[in-house]
């Protein structure tokens, strides 16, 4: 019965402490730099994959979770889709990564 118990208490308690596991998304422009970065990020490809690790260490979390393109219409308040953001018809495009404590 007392080791039920201890299970128990030892379940709870690895359960609450990843409750407590902070993540958060930062949507970043995803501008051609010409190393193809930019295209690993937005494509998910694996490349990407410390490009999104490195983004999320510069910002005091431990890992990134996940990284994808954004279109613009997914952010809140909208980027605008003509002015500042776009050139001769192209627009900026948009990275989501997620990062985690």
């Amino acid at each position: 019965m007392r080791s039920l118990l201890a299970l128990i208490s030892c379940a709870s308690i690895l359960s609450a402490s990843s409750a407590f596991a902070e993540t958060r998304v930062f949507i970043i422009a995803n501008q051609a730099n010409g190393y193809g970065v930019d295209q690993c990020l937005a494509k998910g490809e694996k490349c990407g994959a410390q490009v999104a690790r490195t983004y999320c260490q510069s910002r005091d979390f431990a890992q990134a979770s996940a990284y994808r393109r954004v279109d613009p219409d997914e952010i809140t308040g909208s980027v605008p889709k003509s002015g500042a953001n776009c050139s001769q018809g192209h627009c900026d495009e948009y990275v989501a990564i997620t990062c985690q404590r």
